[in-house]
């Protein structure tokens, strides 16, 4: 799932604000992600398929471990 994120820039401005902006936002996305496959590979295959989907593809796409803490700046990909 991915969500288009527009900004206006002016004229001759940088693009840094920009692009630290769409980094934030996907490495949010991912960490988002992954926390909501960790939940759903604790319910049952039967359950998972009713809902649309296939726990082979959950475990592919990762899971966020319990005790992970949210990204600070240096951990999104930032640099400070």
């Amino acid at each position: 799932m991915t969500i288009a994120t527009t900004t206006s820039t002016r004229a001759g401005g940088s693009n840094f604000m920009r692009r630290a902006f769409d980094r934030m936002i996907e490495a949010r996305s991912v960490q988002a992600r992954r926390y909501v496959n960790g939940y759903l590979l604790s319910l049952d295959d039967a359950t998972l398929a009713a809902h649309g989907y296939n726990r082979k593809q959950l475990e592919r796409e990762g899971t966020a471990p319990a005790h992970s803490k949210p990204l600070g700046p240096a951990r999104a990909g930032l640099r400070t």
